[in-house]
């Protein structure tokens, strides 16, 4: 972190605080901010799994992040990395193992042991129930035909404009805009990448909160587009977010 970011972050902290102690006496109208909770409730519950978004609706979040691969067989889960380790230490490719071996036991974790590698249509189906937004991340290579059956489970489990696909990959935006043009997309974006063809193409982003700044959010709110930030752990980097006035903060705690 750099000294000009710790400083912008020290003083959103100060004027937060100043800001709800004068709110008291003069309330004012606050921008509605969306709290996502990163792969669920991801702090205190294994994440990626069905126990962590169901914790994260009883948290109050207003949606959930997770991150989507495909097994062997076809079938879309969640998890951030190409493997898993299951409960008696095996670790296993998602791409190159079926869903039936992926969930022949539970997930290795050291403080909850009853969970497994959680489907895209149960995660779609816990958003449903508590209406949250979804951020639902790419992660890898995937073709026309994958990305449209992706939208496909989308719109028979929930509703397209409650989930939002997000990847760091350009190419697997640009294919989603193709084949659902009206859907909400936003570019996974962080330290060294570009952001090059957002605008034109109407997609938004969702940003390492180190490295979103005023400019960024101004020009993607003039285009008519959205902002997120991740991962916002702290207090400091909450407020400060919320000093720039995003739309949704990912946190695995807030």
């Amino acid at each position: 972190m750099t000294f000009a970011l710790a400083m912008k972050m020290l003083g959103a902290t100060i004027m937060a605080f100043f800001t709800m102690i004068g709110g008291i006496f003069m309330p004012t109208e606050k921008k509605e901010i969306c709290m996502i909770a990163h792969r669920g409730y991801s702090g205190i519950y294994h994440e990626n799994t069905a126990l962590a978004f169901e914790k994260a609706a009883k948290h109050g979040s207003g949606g959930a992040e997770t991150d989507i691969r495909v097994t062997s067989d076809g079938i879309y889960v969640c998890s951030h990395n190409s493997s898993i380790t299951l409960k008696d230490g095996t670790e296993l490719e998602i791409a190159t193992n079926t869903y039936a071996d992926l969930t022949a036991q539970n997930l290795e974790h050291k403080n909850i042991g009853n969970v497994k590698l959680c489907t895209l249509r149960e995660y779609l189906q816990i958003m449903k129930k508590n209406d949250m937004v979804c951020f639902i991340e790419l992660k890898g290579d995937f073709d026309d035909a994958q990305i449209k059956e992706i939208f496909d489970i989308c719109a028979e489990e929930y509703e397209l404009p409650k989930c939002i696909l997000q990847s760091f990959e350009m190419e697997n935006l640009l294919k989603a805009r193709k084949i659902v043009p009206d859907l909400p997309i936003m570019l996974t974006y962080g330290s060294g990448d570009s952001y090059e063809g957002c605008i034109e193409n109407g997609i938004s982003i969702d940003a390492d909160y180190h490295c979103i700044t005023e400019e960024i959010v101004k020009e993607f709110h003039d285009a008519g587009l959205e902002v997120g930030v991740w991962t916002c752990n702290d207090i400091f980097s909450l407020e400060y977010c919320k000093s720039l006035g995003v739309d949704y903060i990912e946190s695995d705690l807030f």
